[in-house]
């Protein structure tokens, strides 16, 4: 609890975490951190310098072998870069079996404080406190992979492939790394980045500056767990500290979790600078109710999906295509809806909590606005909802349209907020052909009991991650997180055995060691053959 006093009865100044030391940043352009409840500051976050992100960068380079939040400054940012390049040259040496080790506490750290994590993330991000320990925990479930990662880690070798000749391959960390973060899940995708950790990088973090005070936190249970100074550096700010990102020579490889457009700038500045980038971008996940799906389980599901963290997922069911008899069902999903409570997350019994910030509120209601003047039948209005006690709260309740097309607006672009767009069919053929046609694909479910319906589905539908009777298929992370089409830029995946490949570079030797001594190679130009 004194933690909790400490994190919540003052604004919180976010700071740089350059090796092991929160070094206040010279910033003269700083973030505010607003309660999406009440528009109260709970923290700030400086945008880091270059020269400050430069040392960061050194730092893990060496090793590698709510409230205010500033922009890191050029200078800033140099000293991160430099600090991360020092770390680099001693981590990449720390034994695996050591890192596991270290890996361990820091899970201990971990589950000892999952309630004071979660009440910092419903303070800065608004969600409900359920959905914040949902948060971490899933956060933990990634940490709690890489204990895993000997095996996985593990090269390939073969003997005699020529006289006295053998070959064997071993995984190399990279380097330096990088991970920019969203603001819909401070805990979860922050742990994501731990097997760049694990793998033998070091790392340079950037949390969102909506929610910055999340990863500070986090990473100061980080610090007491064993694990050397640089290995983890953390800078703060905006575009000009993701331009740093991805024009430093040093960062070898970038992952990030966002919005298309932010995600494909990410993608192509980083590939263009020759770094591995991974981008899980914006979605228009679809779910496609049969006639013989189990009615109430399949609208407490999507109901659920649809409003949980009020849409700010993107993983969220946002079209529905109810097919055939299943069109019957829309007054049962609109009473669903209706029967959710708004409120602040700190309420126990709020379903629906506030968006993240005035400007994506005003964005989710010009949505709604868009989809009544295009002709979309609205079923249920969620603005203009009104929280006693909450009066200056962004909140947006529930909202519900029918009759919708693929050439309405809000069909066709990601709102990230609480709107249900319904699409009718009459089979499930043209079902499969509308979600395909979307040019998105992070995530699907289809809610049927039939076997063959489901097999066919899942086979046809060209989405990355597939739910069947299942409306959030994230996969746990012995998987890996496998968005495709318009939702994922890059080759390698997040967490699992994607991890693994994206954040390490194989390194294969070919090595002859002759049993008779006296035995020469014979000149020749001729290309090897290996007999």
């Amino acid at each position: 609890m004194a933690a909790l006093r400490r994190v919540f009865s003052s604004v919180v100044e976010n700071k740089l975490l350059i090796g092991d030391k929160w070094v206040s940043s010279s910033s003269n352009k700083w973030f505010d951190i607003k309660n999406p409840a009440t528009q109260e500051i709970v923290g700030r976050v400086p945008q880091v310098t270059k020269g400050e992100f430069d040392v960061v960068v050194a730092n893990s380079k060496e090793a590698y072998n709510v409230g205010r939040v500033p922009q890191v400054t050029k200078g800033e940012f140099d000293v991160v870069v430099a600090n991360s390049k020092e770390a680099f040259k001693m981590w990449r040496d720390v034994p695996v079996p050591s890192r596991l080790r270290m890996a361990r506490t820091f899970l201990d750290h971990l589950n000892a404080n999952t309630e004071e994590l979660a009440q910092i993330i419903t303070r800065e991000n608004g969600k409900p406190l359920g959905d914040s320990r949902g948060d971490v925990f899933r956060g933990i479930e990634v940490v709690e992979h890489t204990l895993s990662f000997g095996s996985l880690l593990m090269g390939e070798s073969m003997e005699n492939l020529g006289k006295d000749l053998d070959t064997y391959s071993y995984r190399h960390p990279l380097g330096v790394v990088s991970s920019i973060l969203p603001y819909n899940f401070p805990a979860m995708i922050a742990l994501w980045a731990m097997p760049a950790v694990i793998t033998g990088n070091t790392l340079i973090l950037k949390p969102s500056e909506k929610v910055a005070t999340t990863s500070q936190r986090i990473f100061e249970l980080f610090l007491k767990s064993g694990f050397p100074s640089g290995v983890v550096n953390i800078v703060h700010g905006g575009k000009d500290t993701v331009d740093y990102i991805l024009q430093d020579p040093d960062i070898k490889a970038v992952s990030f979790v966002g919005s298309s457009s932010v995600g494909t700038y990410i993608h192509q500045q980083g590939s263009y600078y020759g770094k591995r980038v991974q981008s899980n971008m914006g979605a228009k996940n679809h779910a496609v109710i049969m006639p013989d799906a189990d009615k109430e389980d399949a609208i407490n599901a999507v109901v659920s999906s649809v409003y949980g963290a009020a849409g700010q997922r993107c993983m969220a069911l946002s079209v529905i295509i109810l097919v055939g008899d299943t069109q019957s069902w829309i007054p049962d999903i609109v009473a669903k809806s209706k029967s959710l409570k708004v409120g602040p997350g700190n309420d126990p019994k709020t379903d629906v909590g506030p968006l993240n910030s005035v400007e994506l509120k005003q964005k989710v209601e010009k949505y709604i606005e868009i989809g009544v003047k295009e002709g979309a039948s609205l079923l249920l209005d969620g603005r203009g909802v009104k929280v006693p006690g909450y009066e200056n709260g962004n909140f947006v309740g529930p909202t519900i349209f029918d009759n919708v097309n693929v050439n309405h607006t809000i069909y066709k672009e990601e709102i990230f907020g609480p709107v249900m767009t319904i699409v009718r069919v009459n089979t499930l053929d043209e079902a499969i052909e509308l979600a395909n046609k979307n040019p998105y694909g992070n995530g699907t479910a289809i809610f049927t009991q039939s076997g063959s319906a489901a097999r066919r589905y899942q086979r046809e539908i060209e989405a990355g991650q597939v739910g069947i009777n299942v409306p959030i298929p994230v996969p746990l992370p012995m998987f890996s997180f496998t968005g495709s089409k318009g939702s994922f830029r890059g080759d390698l995946n997040f967490y699992g055995k994607g991890a693994v490949n994206f954040y390490t570079q194989w390194k294969t030797i070919t090595s002859r060691w002759r049993k008779d001594m006296a035995e020469k190679a014979q000149l020749s130009t001729s290309f090897p053959t290996m007999k």
